[in-house]
């Protein structure tokens, strides 16, 4: 099914509001709800809170009273819808636990984006940052297990796998190589804009939760790995919102947010499988079709176009959930080297200058170790080595990834190094196979 919004009859803005009671809902079983439920829920707070920002910001910049106040109108609704997606989420789901969750949205909806992306260049940007996404999931995960005794996947439910990615301590670097060619408005098609301005929303919800609750934990070096993977989510929205382009008015990015929350709404209704959830997003895309319709109506005005020559006639597909192991395996074993130029493209470790700017940056952040460095020894003291969940074939792949994608200039001085790596996987194995203390040896068979 497809349609265009702008033709559709939504709720009027005026019916919009709601009680306490209707605000608030009854949260999800953090047990018994489907992991991609979870995502869902994630990526929609992010998506309301983008669109909260920007009308905001707006509203700063906007000398036109009456302007104002349409914005001030839906922004309370936006509001409104934040408080319910966030407070879905249970009071018994921890900070690691939802954390794993905001990975879980990253990993799979990047890949997700990129495969349904048009643009080349845009869908090679998204790939980059799969695979830090990748990794911060494998460090976080390491910490669940340890803090919880937990099996991380409790939460994934086995649809995506945890095994390092490129390494987080080589994801820090001048933020002005972050910055991307942008796309030009008038070629892009709706889906490339959707797909950026969907990912902006996630990284930059994913940011903000770190910054909110990664001092949530007394252990230092966990608090420090919430700084660092923040550090780098700052990075990414850098890198994930210099692809807009920048010449958009006002009101035309106005028309975009609105757009992209129909869309994602028109998604996460389309795959929802919990009938409550299911019933918010409905509920909630039926308001955003009337804030998209104000929002053309203020685009036709001053801006003197048709609204459809920025979002097309049809809705898109940005948020699609579903397990991308093989998309995101094939990307880990031909990518993880990459590394951001000094031209807003791409290169290779081994094509990086001795004066990358990257690397005084690296070394300054390391200069006293790397906390994700540290989690992978302090997990290799607790249990003999790094937790890895994924198939035994990339699982066999695990130190070739880690030789291929650590670099060897500007490393933290605890780096675990690949021979480290295998010395643990070895020597943990081994452990394995040793019958236990009180069981007797099993007897020789007799030629």
């Amino acid at each position: 099914m497809s349609f265009n919004p702008l033709k559709e009859k939504g709720i009027p803005v005026e019916k919009q509001l709601r009680s306490w009671h209707d605000i608030v809902k009854k949260p999800f079983n953090k047990n018994e709800v489907d992991c991609y439920s979870r995502t869902r829920q994630i990526l929609m707070n992010g998506i309301e809170i983008e669109a909260w920002n920007f009308k905001h910001a707006f509203a700063r910049m906007c000398p036109d009273i009456e302007v104002a106040k349409k914005i001030a109108e839906t922004r309370r609704i936006e509001d409104q819808h934040q408080t319910t997606i966030n407070w879905l989420a249970p009071s018994d789901q921890s900070v690691l636990e939802t954390t794993l969750g905001y990975e879980q949205v990253a990993v799979d909806l990047t890949a997700w984006l990129a495969q349904n992306e048009p643009d080349d260049y845009v869908k090679e940007t998204f790939n980059f940052g799969l695979l830090e996404d990748f990794d911060h999931l494998y460090r976080y995960s390491q910490w669940y297990h340890m803090i919880e005794g937990a099996n991380p996947d409790d939460i994934l439910q086995a649809q995506t796998d945890v095994i390092l990615g490129r390494p987080t301590q080589n994801h820090h670097n001048d933020n002005k190589l972050r910055l991307r060619k942008h796309i030009d408005k008038n070629t892009a098609s709706p889906q490339t804009k959707v797909n950026i301005m969907t990912l902006v929303s996630a990284e930059q919800q994913t940011h903000n939760y770190y910054a909110e609750h990664g001092f949530c934990y007394g252990n230092d070096t966990l608090r420090m790995t919430y700084a660092e993977i923040k550090d780098v989510e700052e990075e990414h929205v850098t890198m994930y919102e210099s692809l807009l382009d920048p010449t958009e008015s006002w009101y035309e990015k106005l028309l975009l947010h609105e757009f992209t929350e129909v869309c994602n709404y028109y998604n996460c209704m389309k795959d929802e499988d919990d009938d409550n959830l299911k019933d918010i997003w409905e509920e909630f895309m039926m308001h955003e079709i009337e804030h998209l319709k104000i929002a053309a109506d203020l685009f036709k005005k001053y801006e003197k176009r048709d609204p459809e020559e920025v979002i097309g006639t049809k809705v898109v597909e940005p948020c699609h959930f579903e397990s991308q192991k093989d998309y995101v395996t094939g990307i880990l074993e031909t990518q993880i080297d990459r590394r951001l130029d000094t031209e807003m493209s791409y290169t290779t470790i081994d094509e990086l200058p001795e004066d990358w700017p990257s690397y005084e940056i690296q070394r300054t952040a390391g200069e006293d170790g790397s906390p994700t460095e540290t989690t992978i020894r302090l997990i290799g003291v607790s249990d003999g080595r790094d937790l890895v969940l994924a198939d035994d074939g990339l699982k066999k792949d695990e130190i070739d990834l880690l030789t291929r994608g650590l670099q060897a200039i500007a490393q933290a001085p605890n780096t675990v190094t690949p021979e480290e790596l295998e010395e643990m996987i070895e020597t943990s194995e081994a452990e394995d196979k040793k019958p236990l203390e009180d069981e007797e040896p099993k007897p020789k068979k007799r030629k």
